[in-house]
């Protein structure tokens, strides 16, 4: 079977990491990445040996950077099964009418509002409903989190009544030196609920769900505090079991490791030679989680740099309809080394 071809309209923080990704996909072969300006990330494209292409009034800066492009973006678009958009947030809606013009299959990102594409997607929760859909919006970092968390206790510990989370945000990636408070922390909107529990409604219908978010004066992850009440009863042992058993969430055992904080946690992926020490599972605290009756609460992490990287590479496959959520699920993870159970 014919490889699909990708490409990646955006190369920043997701994109770049998607590509990557792309290139250890069995089935899979990227045409080329699209910049918007003539950046350090273009000059890496370019050395990686990705295609670079870009918007047609753009071409003379790029050239005169000394960087060797392959073509405009529609030429990009025309020679693609299907677009990644990794676009900075809002601006993927904009290109739509494009992917629409030249009747391309497209990824979009949690940015996007949710009526931009048919499904949101988080692999765990509802690959299904994604199958051979045009246009899939793979939720934010956050979102993914929060998802692939509840949707592994709603499906192996017990049926979710309610969930209650706090969400402390990072205030921007490592490279964002223009963002982010120095010290202050700032409610992140001042509004409850935040835009975090109305995403997870776009996949999870009808859950009842109240977050809050809150921005930090860090870069390295986010930190989400969770309480959920369940239908039944549960055991601490459950939770735990159903967790250390579930893809794409690693456990952190902080009396035994000394593994504290999420500073700590980059350090081990940093130690364990992980690509550019991402993390794409959830990180939880095994020490957080307690259980009281039908009541949970646990802490986790989340890497907001790649977190939502395998779920892009699922997405492909659903869209183009060639694999089973479980397949999917395994490539993916075989290639881009994921892990499940403990981080060490």
């Amino acid at each position: 079977m014919a490889r699909v071809k990708v490409a990646i309209n955006g190369y920043g923080t997701i994109g770049k990491r998607v590509a990557d990704a792309i290139k250890l996909q069995p089935d899979m072969e990227l045409v080329g990445v699209a910049k918007t300006s003539p950046n350090y990330e273009a000059f890496t494209a370019i050395k990686k040996g990705y295609k670079l292409f870009v918007p047609k009034e753009n071409t003379s800066k790029f050239e005169k950077a000394g960087l060797q492009i392959s073509g405009n973006i529609e030429d990009m678009i025309n020679e693609a099964d299907i677009i990644i958009d990794t676009t900075p947030n809002g601006v993927g809606a904009s290109y739509k009418p494009l992917y629409q013009k030249f009747e391309k299959k497209a990824i979009f990102q949690g940015g996007e509002k949710a009526d931009v594409a048919e499904v949101s997607f988080s692999a765990l929760c509802n690959y299904d409903e994604a199958l051979n859909k045009n246009y899939i919006r793979v939720v934010s970092c956050n979102t993914t989190g929060i998802l692939r968390t509840l949707c592994t206790i709603n499906n192996k510990v017990s049926k979710i009544e309610k969930v209650r989370v706090t969400i402390v945000r990072r205030a921007s990636d490592p490279k964002e030196v223009k963002k982010g408070p120095i010290n202050s922390i700032v409610p992140d909107p001042a509004s409850v609920p935040s835009h975090h529990a109305k995403d997870v409604l776009t996949v999870i219908k009808g859950i009842d769900i109240v977050s809050m978010a809150v921005v930090a004066p860090t870069t390295l992850m986010h930190l989400h505090l969770m309480n959920i009440t369940l239908k039944n009863n549960v055991k601490r042992e459950d939770v735990l079991t159903a967790l250390k058993d579930t893809e794409r969430i690693v456990l952190i055992n902080s009396s035994r490791t000394g593994i504290g904080s999420t500073a700590e946690i980059v350090e081990v992926s940093r130690d364990l030679g992980r690509y550019r020490y991402d993390i794409p599972e959830v990180a939880i605290f095994e020490d957080s989680i307690y259980t009281q009756n039908n009541e949970l609460f646990l802490m986790y992490g989340v890497h907001q740099e790649s977190i939502v990287v395998p779920e892009n590479i699922d997405a492909i496959r659903a869209a183009m309809n060639i694999s089973s959520k479980d397949e999917s699920i395994k490539i993916t993870n075989e290639t881009l080394g994921l892990m499940k159970g403990y981080l060490i």
